[in-house]
């Protein structure tokens, strides 16, 4: 009954794309469904069943987890709060009246607060509702506008501290952890800075490469006939935001700062903004609360319901099938990672990033990481799969969420040529660093990647997973 599990990944996939139900319903639904098959026919054993608690509660009782309210929460704030504005309008400002500058502008803004926002839906919202106004009263064309909107809200995806990088990386540690322990190995496990330093490299390489592209390609465009003018209090604004932001963004890439400590202090920072501004009321307040209690909730519904779902997976025996196939495609370690990363992006079509972390990292990492033990590598290749799978038109989770936002739809023949472009040059810089594995490692200490574990390196995961042994693992 291992084919089983691989029966229950396409019903999901299905049900998410035509049903519109919420993620951790379907995964749920479909997970108590094929249990209940599984048990009627003497398929599925319910001992399975009774490590479910051991394994929520090993799931929720890390602490990387305080981080994800407070990033919710940034990102209803920075929503809220007019920094968007006053930082875009700033940065316009001192690109002077270029034709490139609108849209060197909305980069740079996505750059710096996209890591902060959550999500990619919710960038896309922020930049859709704030910035985009902007460019068309600036003379930017409806498809390079979107096309610059689309690239800004992923760059969340790669740019460190963001939430996806968060969860990835407490994914990857897990799945590193199990490849370690299949194998015999003995290395150090992955952890969260080693995540956020991999991905620097990449990160800045890609912003580099984009703002050189839409410098070159606005360069000729007509110049703006009026400079925007702001007031001393703008300015003012816009400065100490990005040098707080820049410095927090940095603090936490190399170490001075954990994620939940920047969360903290960017959470706390934004509401004192608001609230000694007036721009935050205490309704205003009250609804931010709200939304960033709804949105929690139903990430950790995600989290609960991903958990069940890997298990009954487990308990069919999907997880051995997958590590058999995985094992057996050729080509070495280098023909399991363009499968795996494949899979991965066709995923990405259906799946938005929080539920491939949670559903799919966990069954086709840890193979993986068995033949190809450079957990940082591929940890940063995925990110960057993941955002160029958000930008591809028409099915990108980026591109569908940027169109269905506009209050005039953008036609895909104004878009796709203002975003292929874009596009090439993500693919770019993922092919460069698939090619030379050093760029993941340009900020990453020797030491982290070569220096063979402590007793302490993977002590929380260990202890997790030995809290929610199945019947099958302690029978091994």
């Amino acid at each position: 009954m291992a084919y089983a599990g691989l029966a229950m990944l396409v019903l999901v996939a299905a049900l998410m794309a035509l049903t519109g139900l919420p993620a951790f319903m379907v995964l749920t639904g479909v997970a108590v469904g094929f249990s209940g098959l599984g048990l009627a026919v003497g398929a599925f054993d319910a001992g399975w069943l009774g490590a479910l608690p051991g394994r929520i509660v090993g799931l929720l009782e890390q602490d990387l987890l305080q981080a994800l309210p407070l990033y919710v929460l940034m990102g209803a704030l920075l929503n809220a709060l007019p920094l968007i504005d006053r930082l875009f309008r700033a940065v316009g400002a001192v690109a002077g009246r270029s034709g490139a500058g609108p849209r060197l502008a909305a980069l740079g803004v996505g750059a710096m607060l996209a890591p902060m926002n959550g999500s990619v839906g919710a960038s896309v919202a922020a930049l859709s509702r704030i910035v985009q106004p902007r460019l068309v009263a600036r003379g930017v064309a409806a498809g390079p506008g979107l096309a610059t909107i689309c690239v800004a809200a992923t760059l969340g995806v790669v740019v460190p501290p963001s939430l996806v990088l968060i969860l990835l990386s407490d994914a990857m540690m897990r799945a590193h952890t199990e490849a370690l322990n299949a194998t015999g190995r003995f290395e150090r496990v992955i952890n969260t800075q080693d995540m956020f330093r991999g991905a620097l490299g990449p990160a800045l390489l890609l912003i580099v490469l984009l703002l050189a592209w839409t410098w070159w390609q606005g360069r000729r465009l007509p110049a703006i006939a009026e400079r925007e003018a702001l007031a001393r209090r703008d300015w003012w604004t816009a400065g100490i935001t990005l040098a707080a932001i820049v410095a927090l963004l940095a603090a936490v890439a190399i170490g001075y700062l954990y994620a939940v400590e920047a969360a903290a202090f960017g959470a706390v920072a934004l509401l004192v903004f608001g609230l000694a501004g007036g721009s935050l009321d205490r309704r205003g307040l009250a609804d931010l609360l709200r939304a960033t209690m709804a949105i929690t909730g139903a990430l950790f519904a995600l989290f609960v319901a991903a958990t069940t779902f890997t298990l009954v997976l487990r308990g069919f025996g999907t997880d051995r099938l997958l590590d058999q196939a995985i094992a057996a495609i050729p080509g070495g370690a280098a023909g399991k990672t363009v499968a795996v990363l494949a899979a991965i992006a066709v995923s990405a079509f259906v799946l938005d990033a929080f539920e491939i972390i949670f559903v799919i990292v966990p069954i086709v990492m840890p193979p993986l990481l068995a033949a190809a033990p450079d957990a940082v590598w591929i940890a940063v290749l995925t990110l960057l799969v993941l955002q160029a799978s958000f930008l591809i038109p028409p099915f990108g989770y980026a591109v569908m969420a940027a169109r269905s936002a506009m209050a005039r739809p953008v036609p895909l023949r104004q878009l796709a040529p203002a975003l292929l472009p874009m596009l090439a040059l993500q693919l770019l810089v993922l092919a460069a660093t698939a090619a030379i594995p050093a760029i993941a490692h340009l900020f990453v200490p020797e030491i982290a990647a070569t220096a063979p574990g402590s007793a302490t390196d993977g002590d929380a995961e260990l202890r997790r997973q030995l809290d929610s042994l199945t019947p099958a693992d302690q029978e091994e």
